[in-house]
């Protein structure tokens, strides 16, 4: 047992810290993977070297960070306008309050705490709480419908539910076998038994004994379970990924280590879902790991609120999702636009130097073209600062593709995003990019102590790309089915990607299994190449997604860029962006419904000729887009085309819309048959 870490904190113990591999305690386990709550897996260690590192828990992480950095500031939120923090000593002890008030109300090992709210201290403390009282932390997606939750629930069996407000309480109510529901924002609408605010709720386990909850903590080993993410489901109910402790504090430390983090001095903003394992790794855990701050962003963040707490926190490290980069160009293009002609030329010889700079940084040639300085002070170093990210070392995009636009704006204002790839059942990250080490559309290097391998590569070298080590998953709850298709008997993680390495062992996403698009024809198309083409192509449109499987040619579904209102829903009215685009073909709409209803000849003109651009650069015939509507509406998370992560649902969409796909194919269908008639003449 690890002694006091300072008179005044009289209650941290628990499990010592691991220094080398004889103080490792770890679980009986014969198999690398297992589907059962309470079994344990046998780690991928190396022998030596990187994978090689002593396994631990999450407490004795946890406990590492506050014996050396316990007074540091931990989690920040604001309150009535103002930040409140805690420290590493202060979050710790509201984490074995929040353990023990667990305990009080009967969770059982093995067994799930579902949180379903926003980002907030109140969601880290129920995660790490359940997690040392011996549950299992599941993070669900505040959009979720009622049956959703109840599926996450009732799969790992949670014996309490916490809830950020009324509305997600009422998708709860009904659930059975609930011990308890906690809510932690906002005062109670209806008292009921078993339903408890924040302040009852961490009250509850002032009984229970720090040695009662040590013995807990005592019997955690690094090869169990105590995470569950779920995915998203996008091809039947959502799949609870079972992560190990060693499968994060490994990871953490691994992927902190790779990018040079330093102890004490890192911060970050939280705001992307903590029910996806990108946000919860980022957010949390590397956080822990290196003793770094992280501040919360408001509710609303994604609806504008964003680039304020960005401002006032200054993060050293920003984790985006592509549509938030895409957010941020856009609106820096509106603002753009409006300029007057010399601060117009200014911006665009600063940007071709930008993009020059970033493209010898990336590679490897040092060389800084000639006004780089000039064009810093002018206009990079209030870029940085006006978007808050003027100390951010870690500019990073994931979870789903980003286009060559984007990265390219970026690289011009000499803020180069670096991309990252992993999934779920790899604990996130499984390859990375960084400062001087990261590839245009490449999304980096494999983490130091994981290997990858290209199964069944074709002759250009693209293979499905498979994972290996301590970041591999143990299994999905309750589904060995499933588990036995995503792992093979060697162990090997199948990642459903195809993908190929170049010269310095960067790894390019070449396309998805799932998402190849087979032609009747039987050729076999990645569809995302042609989709981000045509995006690049035509500024006025959001979202394209390819159509064409089983079908004798290509088809595309458009959306225009329209705003989008406070509850995240998009409207009618066009874009700066896309009211530019309207009025430099002459057109003054500022709807999208004015454009479609009377199918705008400008402007479906500039489409059609962004089309052919497009086709124009296509490999072959098969892969030309010969038709393409544009929707009434943009994607989105609530309309159910997008997931959390703003990634494309495309089961979803075509269900959604195969009407319209029947039309398109039946347009051609007569098109082809008045040609050979007008032929048989």
């Amino acid at each position: 047992m690890v002694g006091n870490c300072c008179p005044c904190c009289p209650h941290t113990t628990g499990a010592s810290v691991p220094l080398k591999l004889s103080d490792v305690s770890l679980a009986t386990a014969e198999q690398l993977w297992c589907t059962s709550r309470d079994q344990a897996v046998k780690l991928r260690m190396a022998e030596t070297g990187p994978g090689s590192e002593a396994p631990m828990t999450i407490h004795q992480m946890f406990l590492k960070t506050v014996n050396i950095y316990g007074d540091l500031p931990a989690v920040a939120s604001k309150k009535e306008g103002q930040w409140v923090t805690l420290t590493w000593r202060e979050y710790y002890q509201q984490c074995r309050a929040a353990a023990k008030s667990f305990l009080k109300l009967g969770l059982e090992r093995y067994h799930g705490v579902g949180i379903l709210g926003f980002n907030s201290p109140e969601w880290f403390i129920s995660d790490i709480g359940c997690i040392l009282a011996g549950g299992f932390a599941a993070g669900i997606y505040t959009t979720n419908s009622p049956e959703a939750c109840q599926y996450v629930a009732d799969n790992c069996e949670a014996n309490v539910l916490v809830v950020e407000n009324h509305k997600q309480l009422l998708k709860i109510l009904q659930l059975p076998h609930l011990k308890a529901i906690v809510q932690y924002k906002d005062e109670l609408q209806q008292k009921l038994p078993n339903l408890y605010t924040w302040a009852e709720f961490m009250k509850l386990g002032e009984e229970v004994s720090d040695e009662r909850l040590d013995a807990v903590v005592d019997s955690q080993r690094a090869n169990q379970c105590c995470t569950l993410i779920y995915t998203s489901g996008t091809t039947g109910n959502p799949k609870g990924v079972m992560l190990s402790h060693d499968n994060i504090t490994w990871t953490s430390n691994a992927v902190g280590a790779m990018t040079s983090l330093q102890h004490g001095v890192e911060c970050v903003v939280s705001y992307l879902p903590l029910s996806h394992v990108a946000a919860q790794i980022n957010d949390m855990w590397i956080c822990m790991r290196f003793a770094g701050a992280t501040y919360f962003a408001d509710p609303d963040a994604l609806k504008g609120s964003l680039g304020t707490t960005l401002k006032e926190v200054r993060p050293t490290s920003f984790l985006g999702v592509p549509r938030v980069w895409e957010k941020m160009q856009e609106k820096m293009k509106a603002i753009g636009a409006k300029s007057s002609g010399m601060k117009k030329r200014v911006a665009n010889w600063a940007k071709s130097i930008g993009l020059q700079a970033s493209y010898s940084a990336m590679n490897g040639e040092n060389l800084v073209p000639w006004g780089f300085m000039l064009a810093n002070n002018l206009v990079f170093k209030k870029v940085r600062w006006a978007l808050g990210l003027d100390r951010c070392k870690n500019c990073l995009t994931g979870a789903a593709p980003i286009t060559k636009e984007t990265l390219e704006y970026f690289m011009s204002l000499s803020l180069p995003l670096y991309e990252l790839y992993g999934m779920s059942e790899s604990t996130g990250p499984h390859t990375i990019s960084w400062e001087n080490n990261f590839k245009i559309m490449s999304c980096g290097k494999v983490v130091v102590g994981c290997q990858t391998k290209l199964d069944k590569p074709d002759e250009d070298g693209n293979g499905e790309i498979c994972f290996w080590g301590r970041h591999v998953f143990m299994g999905y709850l309750n589904e060995p089915e499933k588990t036995e298709e995503a792992l093979d008997q060697e162990g090997w993680l199948h990642s459903g990607d195809l993908g190929k390495h170049d010269k310095d062992n960067f790894l390019f996403i070449t396309g998805r299994i799932k998402e190849l698009i087979i032609t009747a024809g039987g050729e076999n198309i990645p569809p995302v190449p042609i989709e981000d083409a045509v995006k690049a192509e035509i500024a006025i449109i959001s979202n394209a997604m390819l159509l064409g499987d089983k079908m004798k040619f290509l088809s595309m579904m458009l959306t225009l860029k329209c705003i989008v209102d406070d509850n995240g829903e998009p409207t009618d009215e066009l874009t700066p962006e896309a009211v530019a685009f309207c009025h430099q073909r002459g057109i003054t709409a500022t709807k999208a419904s004015e454009i479609i209803a009377s199918k705008e000849p400008a402007i479906y003109k500039a489409i059609q000729e962004g089309i052919e651009h497009v086709n124009a650069k296509a490999t072959s015939n098969a892969q030309r887009v010969q038709k393409w509507v544009i929707l009434d509406r943009d994607f989105s998370i609530s309309g159910g085309e997008l997931g959390p992560t703003m990634k494309l649902k495309r089961g979803v969409v075509v269900k959604k819309f195969q009407e319209k796909i029947n039309k398109i194919e039946h347009l051609r269908t007569v098109v082809i048959g008045l040609l050979n008639a007008s032929v048989d003449i």
